[in-house]
């Protein structure tokens, strides 16, 4: 998986909405949501990891190439998934705005 690069960060609103998402949807403690935090230290399994990172897709109407992200490798942290995320919906609003 590569990471984002260092110049790209992540849009607060962007955080904030995968925040609540694992809040309210998969009942993750407030606490533990930080933009250091590692998506496998937030106390999912596996297969919820994944149904993590298909609701925050469809939250967004993207799709992460799973060559860019493995939400089960150790060490991927909530600020990583928000910038992949952030770029892919600008990937896909440039799509849209020339197609």
């Amino acid at each position: 998986m590569r990471a984002p690069q260092n110049s790209q960060r992540m849009h607060p609103p962007t955080f904030a909405a995968i925040s609540s998402v694992l809040i309210e949807s998969f009942h993750v403690d407030a606490a533990a949501v930080a933009p250091e935090a590692a998506l496998d230290q937030l106390g999912l399994d596996s297969l919820a990891l994944m149904e993590f990172v298909f609701a925050v897709e469809d939250r967004f109407d993207v799709r992460i190439p799973e060559e860019r992200l493995d939400p089960r490798q150790a060490g991927v942290t909530l600020a990583q998934l928000a910038a992949l995320i952030d770029e892919a919906a600008a990937a896909k609003a440039s799509r849209d705005v020339a197609g």
